[in-house]
C-alpha cells in the first residue's frame, strides 16, 4: 500500500484519499458505510468543506470516536474573520472533534497573508494557537493564487486541480511544491468526470511519489476500484498510455473543469455541465445526456445575455460563452443524428 507524506507536516498517509463532495448526494447510511469500507481498507485522509452542505455531518457520524485513527481536512469559504470562526465551530461541531488535521482557505480570490487588512491569516494562527486546527493550508483554481501562496512558505499544503489532462502550468505547481516541501493535494484526479478510465488516472498519480489525490467517491463501486489498485498498482504503460495520449489529444486546448465557480448565471443556465455537453456524451452512457430534462438544460443557452460575468469568474481564463455555444450546436447536431436512427 502506497503512502504519501504531505510536505514538513508529517502527515503520512495512503495514496488514496478520500474526497468526500460527492456524499452530499447519497443517504447518511450509505455515506457512513462507504467511509466505513473506505477506512477498513486503509484509507486515512478524508477532505470535506463547510460548503458541501451536509458531508462534515456523515464524517462525523463515521468517525466520531476514533478520531485518532483518520486524518480530517475541511475548508472554509468565509471572506470575513467573523464568517471564518463561524464556519470553523460549525466544522468541529459536524465533524465531532475539536480539531482539523489541516484546514484550508477554499478556492480564496487572493492569497491570505499577515498584516494584508483582511484578518483571515491572523484568524488562522490563532485557530492554530488554540489547538483547533494543526496546519495552515489553501485550495485554490488560479494559478496566480497557487504560486503566490507556495512563494509564501505560510501554508503547509495546497490543493489544486490535477490530472493526466492537467497543462504544463500545473505540472509547474505540482514541482515547485516538491521543491518547497509543500504538500500538494490533487483534486479533480477525474477531471471532474471527463475521465472515465480511473486506471489510467491512478496510474498516472503514482508517479508522483508526493501528490495526494483525493478521489470524489459517491458510489460503492468507484471505491472499489481504487481500493483494488492498492493490491493490484495499475501500470503506466501500453493500453493505458495509449488511452492518456487519446485523451490528450482530443482535449487539446480549452475545455471545461466542471468547478462551477462560473455560478450563478443570471438566466439560470448551469454553464459548468452545459459548457462540457458534448465531452460528457462521448464519455459516459449517451442516454443520460440526452433525456427531456438535460434537453431542457440545454436550451436555456438560448438565454445567454452574453453579459461576461462567467467569463470573468473562470479561474482558467476560459471564454465560457463560446464553450456554451459550441456545445449548444454540436448538442444539437447529435439530437438530430438520434432522430434518424
Amino acid at each position: 500500500m502506497r503512502k504519501v507524506t504531505l510536505g514538513q507536516t508529517g502527515i503520512t498517509v495512503n495514496k488514496n484519499g478520500f474526497g468526500a463532495l460527492p456524499i452530499q448526494r447519497i443517504s447518511e447510511k450509505d455515506a457512513v458505510y462507504l467511509l466505513h469500507k473506505a477506512y477498513d481498507h486503509g484509507v486515512d485522509f478524508y477532505d470535506t468543506a463547510r460548503f458541501y452542505s451536509d458531508s462534515e455531518a456523515k464524517i462525523g457520524k463515521a468517525f466520531g470516536g476514533m478520531r485518532d485513527k483518520v486524518y480530517l481536512a475541511s475548508k472554509t469559504m468565509a471572506e470575513t474573520v467573523e464568517g471564518f470562526w463561524k464556519d470553523l465551530e460549525e466544522t468541529l461541531r459536524e465533524l465531532k472533534t475539536d480539531y482539523l488535521d489541516i484546514y484550508q482557505f477554499h478556492n480564496i480570490s487572493f492569497c491570505p497573508k499577515p498584516g494584508d487588512g483582511s484578518g483571515m491569516y491572523e484568524a488562522m494562527l490563532k485557530a492554530k494557537e488554540q489547538g483547533k486546527i494543526r496546519h495552515i493550508s489553501i485550495t485554490n483554481h488560479r494559478l496566480a493564487v497557487a504560486h503566490e501562496a507556495i512563494d509564501s512558505g505560510l501554508y503547509a499544503t495546497l490543493q489544486f486541480p490535477f490530472s493526466y489532462l492537467s497543462t504544463e502550468k500545473e505540472l509547474q505547481l505540482v514541482e515547485k511544491c516538491k521543491d518547497a516541501d509543500m504538500g500538494y493535494i490533487a483534486m479533480k484526479g477525474l477531471a471532474g468526470g471527463l475521465i472515465n478510465n480511473s486506471a489510467a488516472a491512478y496510474a498516472y498519480m503514482l508517479q508522483f511519489g508526493h501528490v495526494l489525490p483525493i478521489w470524489g467517491i459517491q458510489k460503492e463501486k468507484e471505491l472499489d476500484e481504487f481500493l483494488s489498485y492498492q493490491d493490484k498498482e495499475p501500470v503506466l504503460a501500453g493500453e493505458l498510455q495509449a488511452v492518456i495520449d487519446r485523451e490528450r489529444a482530443e482535449l487539446k486546448g480549452g475545455f471545461c473543469r466542471g468547478c462551477g465557480y462560473c455560478m450563478p448565471c443570471p438566466v439560470g443556465i448551469e454553464i459548468y455541465n452545459c459548457a462540457r455537453r458534448s465531452l460528457l456524451i462521448r464519455r459516459m452512457p449517451a442516454e443520460g445526456q440526452l433525456t427531456p430534462a438535460v434537453q431542457e438544460k440545454m436550451k436555456k443557452i438560448e438565454d445567454c445575455l452574453h453579459c461576461g460575468k462567467c467569463k470573468e469568474r473562470c479561474p482558467f481564463g476560459l471564454d465560457t460563452p463560446a464553450l456554451l455555444e459550441e456545445n449548444y450546436k454540436d448538442y444539437q447536431e447529435i439530437l438530430a443524428g438520434k432522430a434518424y436512427d
